[in-house]
């Protein structure tokens, strides 16, 4: 997830950030549709609807965090993006150490934003809205995975919301219309939605129907670890120190909670369904 969004930085200079989270969405929904076939129920009614909320949601996600990123060290974004997933946290989990552990995650965030704030406002706000929305992801992708059908519903959500935001391609691109016919930008683009999107969205549907959405939530705090060192390796974005500590604090939440297990957020699986999430997961 995190390569992925360093290469979309690289293509900042001829598309708008909002553009090119569109462009990955269309990329991860044209494989998706194309690897699960989604059977016509799929497309109807409740599932349907179900399906379409969470890939709007994931679309509108990616679009605030690419905007946030083109203001924000990414590891900075990723982890104050992480707002999100500590108030699904906090909401869902009532045990002590859970609360600990997501008040030293909100103290980490609280860093990076203090440190930020004055630098980068606009920054800020993207990342608290892809935060908002990630929250919104977490929470509809365990009701998605919990029905059963998480791939395909993952992919038939991905096609709604591409259509949905596809006018979004057409505005405020720094290399016009004509990068948006470059086959260097669409292989790109098309990186980008299998890196961040396709590889890691499947895993999330076969582990949000193993473990808990409170557990889930931290354990995803590990994002900002790795954001921080993809930034600098490939981006050259060293963190000061305000943001490193805010980090760290982050990563020390998930040392502190991933310990103790939750219960499934579905039923039990039937042998059928669990060999199913293991080829997803393969």
């Amino acid at each position: 997830m995190c390569v992925g969004a360093a290469l979309a930085v690289g293509l900042f200079d001829l598309l708008a950030p909002s553009a090119v989270a569109v462009l990955r969405l269309i990329g991860a929904a044209a494989v998706l549709l194309a690897w699960r076939r989604p059977p016509a129920g799929a497309w109807r009614g409740r599932r349907f609807a179900r399906a379409a909320a969470l890939g709007l949601a994931t679309g509108l996600m990616n679009l605030a965090f690419y905007e946030a990123i083109a203001r924000l060290p990414l590891g900075t974004a990723v982890a104050v993006e992480f707002c999100g997933p500590v108030a699904v946290a906090a909401i869902a989990s009532r045990r002590p150490r859970d609360v600990a552990a997501v008040l030293l995650a909100a103290t980490g965030v609280l860093l990076i934003v203090d440190a930020r704030w004055s630098v980068a406002p606009w920054g800020v706000v993207w990342a608290l809205a892809a935060a908002t929305m990630w929250a919104a992801y977490i929470l509809l992708g365990a009701r998605v995975a919990a029905v059963g059908n998480g791939v395909d519903d993952l992919a038939v959500g991905f096609g709604a919301a591409a259509l949905l935001l596809s006018p979004v391609l057409l505005f405020g691109n720094p290399g016009g219309t004509a990068a948006l016919v470059d086959p260097v930008v669409l292989g790109l683009g098309l990186g980008v939605g299998v890196l961040s999107s396709v590889v890691p969205y499947v895993l999330d549907q076969v582990v949000l129907r193993r473990v808990g959405t409170a557990r889930f939530a931290v354990l995803l705090a590990l994002l900002p670890a790795t954001a921080t060192v993809v930034g600098l390796v490939l981006l050259a974005q060293l963190p000061g120190p305000a943001e490193a500590l805010g980090i760290a604090a982050v990563v020390g939440a998930v040392a502190l909670r991933s310990r103790d297990g939750d219960p499934p957020a579905g039923p039990p699986q039937s042998t059928t369904e669990s060999n199913l999430a293991e080829d997803d997961a393969r």
